[in-house]
């Protein structure tokens, strides 16, 4: 998804966009294309609920968190996107201790999957939703494209029929 239609998505939100006045040093422009790159290819942010495996998930989103915090050594503390990071990274710890009492391999239901598993799906979406917001604005501020599979979890696109 090219920079400009992610703009379309985030309407009613002021960020600075490639103003006279602003742009973003060099060195948070490719930190933010590596956590793009890096995200894009995470399978939790955006496999089909049905192909997620609990525990494979609580894993990749434990590398994201660590990698999160990894750009975050990399960045001034007042930085541009280190406030997204963060709020990515909280994202990362809510969906860990929401899924803590799955991670414990409670009791089977029929399907050998655990009995929680609807709240392993809500902790999925909002994780999901709140990386994907993220993401999306770090993308904009940045001028970064973004690939289709990432595109999925990006806020919708406003519809006419949206009031």
């Amino acid at each position: 998804m090219r920079w400009k239609q992610i703009a379309s998505r985030f309407t009613g939100f002021s960020i600075p966009v490639f103003g006279v006045s602003w742009n973003p040093p060099k060195p948070e422009v490719e930190l933010a294309q590596r956590l793009i790159n890096y995200l894009e290819d995470r399978r939790v942010l955006f496999n089909p609920y049905e192909m997620e495996v609990p525990e494979h998930c609580v894993h990749s989103v434990l590398e994201i968190r660590g990698f999160l915090t990894d750009l975050l050594g990399e960045l001034p503390k007042k930085d541009g996107i280190s406030e997204h990071l963060r709020a990515m990274r909280a994202a990362c710890r809510r969906f860990l201790d929401q899924t803590r009492p799955l991670q414990k391999h409670g009791p089977l239901g029929p399907n050998g999957w655990p009995l929680g598993l609807g709240l392993f799906g809500q902790a999925l979406g909002e994780f999901r939703a709140s990386i994907g917001f993220h993401a999306g604005v770090v993308a904009l501020a940045h001028g970064l494209d973004v690939g289709k599979d990432l595109e999925a979890i990006l806020p919708p696109a406003p519809r006419s029929d949206d009031a």
